[in-house]
C-alpha cells in the first residue's frame, strides 16, 4: 500500500510499513484513504474502506507509541442533528459480543468533528468525501488515560485532542 504525504517533499516510511509519496501540490484525499498525526505523541490515525457495513460509516485505526493499536469506528445517528459518532476499542473480543463486553473494551466514545484550514469546525466527513484538514476527537487525551491502553504494558504518550492531515494511502 502507498500513500502520498500532503505538502512533503520526499517519501517518508511509516511504522505500519506505508510509504507516503511526496506530493508538491495540496491534492485531494478521500477521507477512507486519509492518514492524520498528532504531533506531541506521535499518535497516528489510518482510515481503510469501511466496507459494505449498513451501520458503519467510517473505519480507523489510532497507532500509538508501543506497538499499541486501537480499532474505531463511526456510525452516523439519525435524525435532524445527526452526528458521527466514534468509539474506539481496545483488545476488543471478536464473534457475537455482548454489550457488557463492547462496554468493557471501548476505551473512547464521542462526536468526530473536523476543521479546515480557516478554522471551520464541521463534522466527520463520510466516506468517499474529501477528508479534512484536522480532525478533533474530544477528551482523547483524558479518556485514553484512564483506560488499559495506557500505563506500563501499554502506551505511554497521551495524545492530544487534534490529529493533522499528513497523507493519504493510495
Amino acid at each position: 500500500m502507498k500513500a502520498r504525504l500532503l505538502g512533503a517533499a520526499k517519501p517518508v516510511a511509516l511504522a505500519a510499513g506505508v510509504t507516503l509519496v511526496a506530493s508538491a501540490a495540496q491534492a485531494a484525499c478521500p477521507i477512507q484513504l486519509a492518514v492524520y498525526g498528532e504531533a506531541q505523541s506521535g499518535a497516528e490515525i489510518d482510515f481503510t474502506p469501511a466496507g459494505s457495513s449498513a451501520t458503519v460509516t467510517n473505519a480507523f485505526r489510532v497507532i500509538l507509541d508501543n506497538n499499541v493499536v486501537l480499532d474505531g469506528i463511526a456510525m452516523w445517528t439519525e435524525g435532524s442533528a445527526a452526528r458521527p459518532h466514534g468509539s474506539l476499542m481496545y483488545k476488543c473480543p471478536t464473534g457475537d459480543v455482548t454489550g457488557e463486553e463492547l462496554a468493557a473494551c471501548t476505551v473512547w466514545e464521542g462526536v468526530i468533528y473536523s476543521a479546515d484550514e480557516k478554522g471551520g469546525v464541521g463534522l466527520l466527513p463520510a466516506e468517499g468525501v474529501d477528508a479534512s484538514k484536522s480532525l478533533i476527537f474530544p477528551d482523547l487525551g483524558p479518556s485514553l488515560e484512564m483506560s488499559a491502553a495506557y500505563g506500563p504494558a501499554g502506551f505511554s504518550k497521551v495524545p492530544w485532542d487534534i490529529f493533522v492531515l499528513k497523507g493519504c494511502q493510495e
